[in-house]
């Protein structure tokens, strides 16, 4: 297997990758993958929860974001990944700047569907579903290359 380890950043790991890891999560033991998949932030808290629009809206797409708790980025969870996807292409650039050893492993989750995923915190119901959308389809895009 490819990837073992899959580390999804966004900024403050309250909206946007909480969202990713509960879907890729989600959509990879569905496909019978194995791969473990945990989420961080560039400049998050340590313990804060999922925004709580993002959890309505992961609520009506039958995922549960009640149990998370926000942690910020650190090299060890970096060499622990074997890819990590980011929601921005300023989040690459952040992140190699903070952890080298990510060079060669980190992309944008919105490769291959259609780029980066704004951040749709403190924006209302309709950018949470938005981005809840692009998303789910940067996940479903990554699937067949996971």
């Amino acid at each position: 297997m490819l990837f073992q380890h899959l580390l999804v950043l966004c900024a403050g790991n309250l909206c946007r990758s909480p969202l990713a890891e509960a879907l890729l999560r989600t959509r990879l033991a569905r496909a019978g993958k194995e791969i473990e998949v945990a989420s961080a932030g560039l400049i998050a808290a340590v313990g804060a929860p999922a925004d709580e629009m993002s959890c309505l809206v992961a609520a009506g797409h039958g995922l549960d974001l009640s149990g998370h708790a926000s942690r910020p980025v650190d090299p060890g969870l970096v060499r622990w990944a074997d890819l990590v996807l980011v929601m921005e292409e300023a989040h690459r650039r952040h992140l190699l700047e903070l952890a080298p050893v990510a060079v060669g492993k980190v992309c944008l989750l919105g490769r291959w569907s259609g780029g980066e995923i704004p951040d749709p915190y403190g924006q209302g119901r309709a950018a949470a579903e938005a981005a809840f959308d692009q998303i789910e389809a940067a996940v479903e895009a990554w699937l067949v290359r996971l």
